[in-house]
Order: structure tokens, then sequence, then C-alpha cells
């Protein structure tokens, strides 16, 4: 772990490992132990928690919290205001902070949570999914899905490039890119790219 940018109002604890190329910007807090990959940007007001793992080229923007029991895989995207949560049943008269209290909250390669999303904890959002602004996801999101509402339900399927997807029969071809993708056994695999 090595060349990276924080500004200088950014408070790194000894102990944290930051990738090459990643930009830490104003009044954000990365905790020991915390380990994020090469080539991220954390915006505005970030808060990163001990043990937490952020992959590499994750976008994190302005006044998020990264709490631990959190990992987020390479090429995801965190809108502004968004919010994780690590424990199912917080009470200020019992505390739970301890690592056990704390549930795994997964966000699978090139996922994007949009501003002002709460994501409950000890859930999986699949691969290239896509949660909409102000949803609430409450359960496991399949890859390529696009969720929304409270709580967040499916709404239809997504490709790699954020382009929506419109299935007939078992197939589909983003409109904007041309990715192809298929339906097996309720899931979405895109096929190989020549």
């Amino acid at each position: 772990m090595g060349d990276y940018f924080a500004h200088p109002t950014a408070v790194i604890d000894d102990g944290a490992e930051i990738g090459e190329g990643t930009k830490i910007w104003h009044y954000s807090h990365i905790s020991a132990r915390a380990v994020i990959g090469r080539g991220c940007s954390l915006g505005q007001n970030v808060y990163v928690a001990d043990r937490v793992m952020i992959g590499s080229g994750v976008k994190i923007q302005n006044n998020v919290s990264v709490y631990e029991g959190v990992e987020l895989e390479d090429d995801v995207f965190c809108g502004p205001s968004m919010v994780f949560t690590n424990v199912r049943t917080p009470r200020s008269a019992f505390p739970r902070n301890t690592s056990k209290d704390y549930h795994r909250t997964l966000v699978k390669k090139g996922a994007a949570i949009g501003a002002n999303a709460t994501v409950v904890c000890g859930v999986t959002i699949g691969e290239w999914a896509f949660v909409a602004a102000g949803a609430v996801v409450t359960r496991d999101v399949p890859a390529y899905a696009c969720v929304a509402g409270v709580p967040a339900r499916r709404i239809g399927w997504t490709c790699q490039c954020g382009g929506r997807l419109k299935f007939e029969l078992a197939a589909a071809c983003c409109p904007d890119c041309g990715r192809q993708y298929v339906r097996e056994d309720g899931c979405i695999v895109k096929l190989r790219e020549e």
C-alpha cells in the first residue's frame, strides 16, 4: 500500500492500509485496520470503520459512513448520504459494539447505491445491481437487479454500464452498449464479450 492523496483535514489512523492512487477528501476519517484498495475516491465527510474492506476503483460520495461489518468489492459506487447499518437491534441502554454484534453486509463488484438509500445490515447486494435513490434495502439484491422503494423491490434489470435491460423471452441486449444477457434459473448471466 502506498502513494495516495489525503486532504489536510482528513484523519488517517495508524494501521490503515490505503492503495495507490486513492483520494480521500475533506474531513474524512479512516480508522486503523481499515483496508482500502487502489484508485478509490472518498468524498467529503466519509467515515471508514475498523476492519472494513474496500476494493479498488470504489467511489464513496459525501457523507457516507462505512461501518464495521461492511465489505465493498471493486468498482462499487455509494451515492451521497446513503446509509449502511451494522446492528439489527440497536439500543442505547444495551450497547452492541463488538465484532460479534455486527452483521455482515457485502456489496459485490460494480454495484451502485443511490443517494440517501439505506442498506440494512446482513444483506448481499449482487454484482452490478442498482439500488435507486432513497430505497431501503432489507433483503438480498440479485446480480444485475434494479431495486427501488421502501422496502426495496425489484423493478427491473440493469446492464453493467447502467442501461436498463428489457428481456424478450430469456434474452436481453443493452440499448446503450450492446452487452447481451440471458436469464438462467432465475439469474441474469452476461454473455461473454467477443
